[in-house]
């Protein structure tokens, strides 16, 4: 018999085609409470045939904290575990036993666990980072109308870490985010010294290439007091960057880099996004030196900030291809073996390797 009562609760529009994914994944709980803000396919009709506790409400203006709250108050006030899922999102069987254990020896307010955000295309896992949407039942109310978070309502918040409760994250590329931009845009009109929607809202510019808000925005994050977490602020910088390129301003853009690089040179993605610029201007021994200084960072840090290629058969192919124009034929190589094993499909990358095979062997049989 379970010692104590976990639920897990979500909101939902929409989500026909996740339904059985997700109840399945989440059945170990004791109950799932799922709001519906309007579906208009059978989401709701499948939900109940599978015994899960649905209610239907529409939230107008919609904001994410409210829709949240509102499917918070569903579950049962004896609860001891609330879990906040998506749709798009599965545990990996097992995930109670290892909850309840680390739940009764430390008797946290909230846990971290792994979630998988995306993956490539060979279905290993791409970005990583710790999630923290599990939590007591009366400690927590979520803030923010989009990008929400939990926040503490006890005097004492402790979270523990599950390293082996994992989340993953199969997002539905089709569903857009043009709703994200004004939502973003009215957090921080509530809260304009929050540092994390403020780089959100930054962000968001750079997606939608209104370059001059983009570094007005994030500018003003990096000014904020509490802006403190050195990989988000290089993040901030690097997005900058990516706002005067668009600008056509390349020179503002490595300036940015370099001050992302200094603020976090334990992260490889200043690096690799300053030897793009140098590249494309066929620099290619400075993309090299900054190539090479990101190949020594070794552990990929478990964050968001993370960006895909700057670990995946992207970043060997450039070393490659950078070290090959500045006569390293070897070296280019050896990178290019590593981006093909990688990313077997790339026939590019294969025919550089017998190109770089036959110069190297004809040059010691000469």
């Amino acid at each position: 018999m379970n010692k104590l009562k976990v639920y897990v609760y979500a909101i939902c529009k929409d989500e026909s085609k996740f339904v059985e994914n997700y109840v399945k994944s989440m059945k170990e709980a004791d109950g799932i409470y799922v709001l519906d803000t309007g579906s208009t396919d059978d989401t709701v009709q499948k939900l109940k045939s599978l015994h899960v506790h649905v209610k239907e409400e529409k939230i107008i203006p919609f904001r994410f904290d409210v829709a949240r709250n509102k499917s918070l108050e569903m579950v049962p006030n004896d609860a001891d575990i609330c879990i906040c899922t998506d749709f798009d999102e599965e545990f990996e069987p097992g995930w109670r036993k290892k909850l309840e254990k680390i739940w009764l020896e430390e008797n946290p307010t909230r846990v971290e666990y792994l979630y998988n955000w995306s993956f490539d295309k060979y279905g290993k896992p791409a970005t990583t980072f710790y999630m923290s949407k599990i939590h007591k039942r009366n400690a927590y109310t979520w803030y923010h109308p989009v990008h929400e978070i939990l926040k503490c309502l006890e005097k004492e918040e402790k979270s523990v870490v599950i390293k082996e409760m994992v989340l993953n994250h199969h997002q539905d590329v089709s569903k857009k985010r043009n709703s994200y931009l004004p939502l973003l845009e009215m957090s921080i009109k509530e809260d304009p010294l929050d540092d994390r929607n403020m780089h959100y809202l930054g962000r968001e510019y750079m997606y939608y290439e209104k370059w001059n808000e983009a570094i007005d925005t994030l500018i003003k994050h990096l000014n904020l007091e509490k802006s403190t977490w050195k990989d988000e602020r290089a993040a901030s910088m690097r997005f900058i960057a990516r706002s005067y390129l668009g600008l056509k301003r390349p020179f503002e853009a490595k300036k940015w880099l370099e001050k992302a690089i200094e603020e976090a040179p334990y992260l490889r993605e200043g690096y690799v996004e300053l030897a793009r610029i140098y590249y494309e201007e066929k620099d290619f021994e400075k993309a090299h030196l900054y190539l090479k200084k990101a190949s020594f960072i070794t552990e990929k840090p478990v964050t968001y900030i993370n960006e895909d290629f700057c670990w995946n058969s992207y970043f060997y192919d450039l070393i490659s291809i950078v070290a090959y124009q500045i006569g390293n034929k070897q070296e280019a190589l050896e990178n290019a073996k590593i981006a093909y094993q990688m990313n077997p499909e790339e026939e590019r990358i294969k025919k550089n390797i017998d190109a770089i095979e036959n110069e190297l062997k004809n040059l010691s049989e000469s």
